[in-house]
């Protein structure tokens, strides 16, 4: 038996003309509302609850306007992560997630030159020069190209390090930058 379009947009009534005996039909009261520790919630509670709903992140807006100090340190700690977050068990080889993501064929390293180009991008951002910039994208170019080949490419990336490379670049020129 196939429902009508008023029967989805409508709910039926009961065969027998009058009303419902189920019970928990229409807006009746359904009892008391209980939290998780077994108090009873009041109605009027839950309604300004819902009304004032809203998402703390802590210290304010992570994604608001960053001083100059706080970009560096995030363009560092993403770079520390992409290039040298952990160590090879038994050995001092440094590793980071862009050798683990770029384990993944194509996609993996399209994922980690996105993220080494918006690195390149905060330091632009910072007032990098062009020459900066332009050697770092080439770094980024040269782990990008390299990275594609299955396995060689992740020991390269391993190895070359690209985002550490940009980011002392960026903190060489940084440093001899006069403070304001």
């Amino acid at each position: 038996m196939t429902m009508s379009d008023d029967d989805i947009l409508a709910p039926r009534r009961p065969r027998s003309g009058g009303r419902s005996h189920a019970p928990f039909s229409g807006t009746e009261a359904r009892g008391p509302i209980i939290d998780q520790d077994g108090h009873e919630i009041r109605s009027e509670t839950l309604q300004q609850g819902f009304q004032e709903f809203r998402f703390d992140f802590g210290q304010g807006n992570p994604f608001a306007n960053l001083t100059r100090e706080q970009r560096i340190a995030r363009i560092e700690a993403i770079a520390k992560l992409l290039d040298v977050a952990f160590v090879l068990p038994g050995t001092k080889i440094r590793y980071g997630i862009d050798g683990l993501i770029g384990l993944i064929p194509i996609v993996g390293d399209i994922i980690t030159t996105a993220i080494s180009l918006w690195l390149v991008r905060e330091a632009r951002a910072l007032g990098a020069p062009w020459y900066i910039t332009a050697r770092m994208l080439g770094n980024v170019a040269v782990d990008g190209v390299v990275g594609i080949v299955p396995f060689v490419g992740d020991a390269f990336d391993v190895m070359f390090r690209a985002n550490m490379r940009n980011v002392r670049l960026l903190r060489r020129w940084l440093d001899k930058q006069p403070r304001i």
